[in-house]
């Protein structure tokens, strides 16, 4: 039996992006109290009890500190018409949240309105796993909308078509 070759990171990459995921936002606050916040598609439900979720940040990248050193964050499950989010937390220079409205929710946690869901977390495990982090966060508080969710797949948005 041979032994299969190791992909290179383009091939990873596509076969990755196949799986349809969720947009999320998540948010915290650095050491100096300002809102930090960045874009994820690799986020997770765990467990419904104790209620846990995980999810991955990049080591590097900014805010990536921040994350690291936080003891709480917020998810925010993007609706289909956030998009804007999306684009403004993964790739938006300097002060991420300049001209949002942006609620103070427990802990100084910064909160968007208008997603599908937000989770109020606080981080209980962070795991190396490669080039990223994977962060293990109980939930405290939760709000949710029913409203239709942002999705990410093959390197382009999407919106859900049911069957």
């Amino acid at each position: 039996m041979s032994t299969p070759t190791l992909p290179g990171e383009p091939e990873l990459r596509a076969a990755f992006g196949a799986f349809a995921t969720g947009v999320c936002v998540l948010t915290t606050r650095d050491a100096e109290g300002c809102p930090q916040g960045m874009t994820v598609s690799s986020f997770a439900a765990v467990s419904l009890a104790p209620p846990l979720v995980l999810w991955c940040a990049q080591r590097g990248v900014q805010p990536f500190a921040a994350f690291e050193a936080a003891a709480h964050f917020a998810v925010h499950v993007l609706s289909a018409d956030q998009q804007h989010l999306s684009d403004r937390f993964a790739w938006g220079e300097g002060n991420r949240f300049a001209g949002l409205a942006v609620e103070q929710g427990p802990n100084g946690l910064p909160l968007l309105p208008g997603c599908s869901a937000r989770l109020l977390c606080e981080t209980v495990e962070r795991h190396a796993g490669g080039d990223h982090v994977i962060f293990l966060g109980r939930v405290f508080g939760l709000s949710h909308q029913p409203f239709e969710p942002l999705l990410y797949h093959g390197g382009a948005y999407g919106r859900l078509l049911r069957a």
